[in-house]
């Protein structure tokens, strides 16, 4: 089977082509930053207006690449939350009337489910069970994963994701938009021992996070530094780039072993935009290794938000019986808040 996805739940535009038993046939993707960096944000209204100048010649693009016709489709994905509703909107509708036109089932995915098989993409790639830190701009959390709708929740951030506090700081340090990865390239530059920033909750018993209290230590730091001597100097924005980035991996990769630990589980899953952070890869990947453990990421150009996860979701879900093909009213609605666990099995209609 053929499934089509399309993501547009913030600012990139995706459109991917999976086969059911291939796999990943083609995929491609707009992203919306050098247009929303002049705001310093994602604008909502721009990038809703945005993605409807360009899911349809990505969905021409990737037939294309993948030598198909519309008429080859058999099924079609779409993320319908959570994300902004405008945006969800976009993408939802021309799944929808795409589906409509051809007589085929629409699938409804929720991201974070994308975001969670996304690592399934890579070669190798891991079998189930496993745990699964989700680590994107604004979530983060740590899952069991049993198999396909079979996630259990093990800990969440009480307040700011990993990527938020990647996101404020690069924002306090007067850095671009992204601003997560634009700290970590200051951070290769600055030394992370030059100041001393807290590691939230890192040894709570429970595996929850919490980020806004680093924040503000950032915030006092900077303010101190201005105090003294004026306008921080390259070096010390460097500096307080890298120990921001040593603090939010430090507890990401004690959350992620504790994780390990208390599962008895062997293989770690990484995923979301925050997986592509090159000190977080590497200290995971050192920290699983003595634990005669594995560690997977999805690709890098699959780490952000994408068409191919969703469309990999939905095809996951039809080999897994967990998609109903059979429903062709095409009526629709999106989720900008929508709960992982309300597409989980124990939560699913029967």
């Amino acid at each position: 089977m053929i499934i089509i996805g399309f993501e547009s739940s913030c600012d990139e535009t995706g459109v991917a082509l999976v086969c059911t038993e291939r796999g990943l046939l083609a995929h491609a993707l707009h992203s919306q930053v050098a247009m929303h960096q002049e705001y310093g944000g994602v604008v909502p209204e721009l990038a809703s207006r945005d993605h409807i100048r360009r899911i349809l010649p990505l969905t021409r693009e990737v037939l294309a690449a993948a030598g198909m016709a519309a008429g080859d489709v058999d099924a079609v994905a779409y993320t319908a939350g959570p994300g902004l509703a405008g945006a969800l909107l976009v993408g939802a509708s021309v799944a929808q009337s795409f589906a409509w036109a051809r007589g085929l089932p629409a699938i409804p995915i929720h991201h974070l489910e994308g975001h969670l098989l996304s690592p399934l993409l890579a070669s190798p790639r891991p079998g189930f069970p496993f745990v699964a830190l989700l680590v994107s701009g604004g979530h983060t959390q740590i899952m069991r994963v049993d198999g396909v709708g079979a996630y259990q929740l093990l800990g969440e951030t009480l307040d700011d994701a990993a990527g938020e506090a990647f996101d404020k700081t690069a924002k306090l340090l007067g850095l671009g938009y992204p601003g997560g990865p634009a700290l970590s390239r200051l951070a290769q530059q600055g030394v992370a021992t030059a100041c001393e920033l807290p590691r939230p909750m890192l040894h709570s018993p429970d595996l929850d996070f919490s980020f806004s209290g680093l924040k503000t230590a950032v915030m006092t730091r900077v303010k101190s530094l201005e105090k003294a001597g004026g306008r921080l100097s390259a070096q010390q924005r460097a500096d307080l780039a890298a120990a921001t980035e040593a603090a939010i991996v430090d507890v990401l990769a004690a959350k992620s072993i504790k994780a390990m630990k208390q599962t008895g589980l062997k293989r770690l899953v990484v995923a979301g935009g925050v997986g592509a952070n090159s000190h977080l890869r590497a200290r995971l990947g050192q920290a699983m290794a003595k634990l005669n453990g594995e560690v997977f990421f999805p690709p890098l150009d699959l780490c952000t938000d994408n068409g191919a996860m969703i469309a990999f979701a939905a095809a996951m879900r039809v080999n897994a019986g967990l998609a109903d093909l059979s429903d062709m009213r095409h009526a629709f609605t999106v989720k900008p808040r929508w709960a992982l666990a309300d597409v989980c099995l124990s939560a699913a209609a029967p």
